[in-house]
């Protein structure tokens, strides 16, 4: 339980000379969620942060959206059928009165480590899902120098990527660029679902003050998860997918991509981005 890396034998060639040693890798298992009792989706996960990833998975599905919707959460005592807990299995209870989305109880969902629900949502379906519209008041105002600070700020935490280099990780800032929170996984979206289920059972979303620094691509998964946590900056070190800029442009998110060094490209809400003071400088 909580394990996030193990050992296994390497066959390392190096300029010609063979040999075997031990590698750490990182933990890959899968993780079911309940919603009330009743099986609801699978994600592959690094274990650790069950919890938070669950209820985090939820606040992006519309279920949860403050730390009183939330009753409990609770490993399954004999998840196998000869009874053992494989910690594998976590039942997230909603508060009672808490609203149910039929499309929720209808499906069970298998999401991998790559791409998460892959397809599942329109704009519209998102728009009006969310319970934390972006909506930072006064809105954030982001200088390009900040903003190129946060991979490095994030990759400097990432402390399991440095033993297996098979992490992806997503951070927290706050608008004058201090790390809130920070969070690794097999998944991208898994990493950002731990940080938002963190949050809510923390009380604190929505996360209007907060810019999301993600490892890797912008997809339209993790844009959603932004909007559903009420964050208004999302930035990636890689591209975004058509439909998260999309959906960015639809619901007033600010989306960075290939913010690598002092360069980046802003694809959506550039009100946020002193881009004038950025002029002035160049």
């Amino acid at each position: 339980m909580g394990r996030v890396t193990e050992r296994r034998k390497v066959v390392r060639i190096r300029d010609g000379v063979v040999s075997t040693r031990p590698d750490t890798l990182v933990t890959e298992e899968p993780l079911e969620i309940r919603l009330n009792g009743k099986p609801l989706a699978i994600t592959m996960r690094t274990p650790g942060d069950d919890f938070a990833l669950a209820v985090g998975f939820l606040v992006s599905e519309g279920v949860l959206a403050t730390a009183s919707d939330l009753r409990n959460v609770v490993y399954c005592a004999g998840a196998t059928a000869d009874g053992v807990n494989t910690y594998n299995v976590v039942d997230v209870q909603t508060a009672p009165g808490v609203r149910i989305p039929d499309i929720t109880l209808e499906r069970n969902v298998y999401t991998t480590s790559s791409c998460g629900l892959c397809g599942k949502a329109s704009l519209d379906a998102v728009r009006t899902t969310t319970r934390h519209p972006v909506a930072d008041s006064p809105p954030l105002r982001l200088t390009p120098e900040l903003l190129a600070a946060l991979p490095d700020r994030l990759r400097a935490s990432q402390r399991v990527f440095d033993r297996t280099g098979g992490l992806h990780a997503a951070a927290l800032f706050d608008e004058a660029g201090e790390l809130l929170d920070v969070r690794e996984d097999v998944g991208r979206h898994n990493a950002v679902d731990k940080l938002v289920g963190r949050a809510l059972q923390g009380g604190s979303l929505p996360l209007s003050r907060a810019v999301l620094m993600v490892s890797g691509r912008a997809s339209f998964e993790l844009a959603q998860k932004a909007v559903m946590a009420g964050i208004p900056v999302l930035a990636a070190v890689s591209a975004p997918s058509s439909l998260a800029v999309d959906l960015a442009a639809e619901t007033g998110l600010t989306l960075v991509g290939f913010l690598r060094g002092s360069s980046m490209n802003v694809y959506a809400g550039e009100n946020r981005i002193a881009l004038r003071a950025a002029a002035a400088q160049g």
